[in-house]
């Protein structure tokens, strides 16, 4: 049974990078939402004005302060939060990622409990929330960002076929940005693991 008032530890971070969360030992991100933030994610929209087709109203620009405020301290909110526009070069790789939250909507990823999508459910995963869709999301992770999920295991080919170095960021910029949006960039180590 969900209880909605409790509350799990926040994650800990491995030596190598990896958010370690106790009662999900198999996701494995290795980006906090903080980081995803500040690295430059979904063109800054994140949590701009939207109708929600799901709830029939108004999402506002401002549902983003129920997170911490140092996760966003210091930040042009309206470029890197806010902003009505996808601008592809505030991404981390200046390219444009991803579908928009009304593509989501229809394709029904979205559950009216976070109805700003998966970014909005891991932020508060991360802060400690436990509910019945936790299982399908992280499920959904584990497909792009997993051993072997497809958007991971799609750029260490890329690499390899490149003959480039795992961090030579020419090399698929927009499966980066779409594994960033997921809370994940590839690593050395996972690199050579997958190899």
């Amino acid at each position: 049974m969900w209880d909605p008032d409790c509350r799990a530890p926040l994650p800990e971070r491995s030596e190598d990078g990896t958010l370690v969360f106790s009662s999900e030992p198999h996701f494995t991100p290795n980006m906090t939402p903080e980081e995803m933030i500040r690295s430059g994610s979904f063109g800054g929209t994140a949590f701009r004005r939207h109708h929600s087709s799901l709830l029939n109203c108004d999402q506002p620009e401002t549902d983003y302060s129920e997170f911490p405020a140092t996760w966003y301290d210091d930040l042009d909110v309206s470029t890197y939060l806010t902003s009505q526009v996808y601008r592809s070069k505030t991404n981390r790789y200046g390219v444009k990622a991803g579908q928009s939250l009304m593509e989501w909507e229809r394709a029904g990823w979205i559950n009216v409990q976070d109805p700003r999508g998966w970014f909005q459910w891991y932020c508060r995963f991360y802060l400690g929330r436990r509910t019945p869709d936790d299982e399908r999301q992280i499920r959904r992770w584990l497909g792009v960002c997993g051993t072997s999920g497809r958007f991971k295991r799609s750029l260490v080919n890329k690499i390899a076929s490149a003959g480039a170095a795992w961090d030579d960021e020419s090399i698929s910029p927009i499966i980066r940005q779409t594994l960033q949006h997921w809370g994940y960039r590839l690593t050395e180590a996972d690199y050579n693991e997958y190899l």
